[in-house]
């Protein structure tokens, strides 16, 4: 079968190589997928550079989620079990985290529904509790994960201010559900926040940036608002500064949501079942720009290392299921 490996740690254009590879043998507890659709995410990108919390060995194949089809023909979607990844025409997962395949949706939505939505999911329910009505700001609003965040957040009932960086993202973001679009590279962001607010400020922040998107953040927060802190996808992790949390009172919230897989896999299961319904009636529905063939994965993944993406990137292997 044909896989994307890593040897060495680097940019993912340098160092990801297309190889020709013997089937992985899933080892006890583990279930061996014939991948349909993987979805590109920003960790594979940190895993080739060698800066993911997760560091398998090497070589591995990048690929952290798929939807995948079962020996016995199961249509399912499944986090992949590393040093195995999803950019592969075969990938492993531990049996136990694979969830059936959501029927409203193609193998390339149903590959993106997963840890983005999943990520939103438990950002805003479980940690801020987002309420309907209140307004939900989305840092990196028509990217994978902000672009699942700005959907679950519409159909919570909440208002939602999407901050972009150009015109073309701003008007994915629209077309998301946005009702306030910000362009980072023109807005003075906290101003036009306070202004779209009548000056009371963001509800709840969601955050898969970090850097200055969090510093400005906490300047648009409102009293007894919730920044959540997803990611640092901007390379630069902030400093919060506790006595503005304080004198504010706004509490900075994070969400490591591999942690509810490990320790709470039935709060998984349960999400799953909730963005399936969600899938079903129209609510998300995953925002695929491309699909790309195998030979195209290792530019995939740098494309969204830099950020000039939108929405999901998805590789479609096309192994033959024999």
């Amino acid at each position: 079968m044909q896989a994307w490996r890593v040897h060495r740690n680097g940019e993912p254009g340098e160092v990801m190589r297309l190889e020709d590879v013997e089937r992985p043998a899933p080892a006890e507890g583990q279930v061996r997928l014939l991948v349909r659709a993987a979805n590109v995410n920003f960790p594979d990108a940190l895993l080739c550079r060698g800066q993911y919390q997760v560091r398998p060995p090497l070589p591995f194949t990048p690929g952290v989620e798929v939807c995948g089809e079962t020996a016995d023909g199961r249509r399912v979607v499944a986090t992949c079990a590393l040093p195995h990844g999803g950019l592969s025409e075969y990938a492993l997962a531990d049996a136990a985290t694979v969830l059936p395949a959501p029927d409203a949706l193609d193998d390339a939505e149903a590959a993106a529904l997963h840890i983005g939505y999943q990520t939103g999911w438990f950002a805003l329910h479980r940690r801020a509790r987002v309420q309907p009505g209140e307004t939900l700001l989305v840092h990196a609003a028509a990217g994978g994960v902000g672009s699942a965040a700005v959907q679950l957040g519409k159909a919570a009932g909440a208002r939602v201010i999407g901050v972009v960086g150009g015109q073309n993202k701003a008007r994915t973001a629209y077309e998301l559900g946005c009702d306030v679009v910000i362009d980072r590279r023109s807005d003075d962001i906290p101003a036009a926040v306070r202004e779209a607010t009548g000056g009371r400020g963001a509800d709840v922040v969601y955050d898969p940036v970090g850097g200055d998107a969090y510093a400005k953040s906490a300047k648009c927060v409102a009293f007894e608002g919730r920044i959540v802190v997803v990611g640092f996808a901007s390379g630069t992790i902030p400093a919060p500064a506790l006595n503005h949390a304080l004198m504010k009172n706004y509490a900075i919230l994070g969400l490591h949501w591999g942690l509810y897989a490990t320790r709470r896999p039935a709060d998984v299961a349960r999400c799953h079942e909730e963005l399936t319904a969600l899938a079903a009636r129209g609510a998300v529905k995953p925002l695929i720009s491309e699909r790309v063939p195998m030979k195209g994965a290792a530019d995939a993944v740098q494309r969204v290392a830099d950020g000039t993406t939108t929405g999901r990137v998805v590789v479609l292997p096309g192994a033959d299921p024999r």
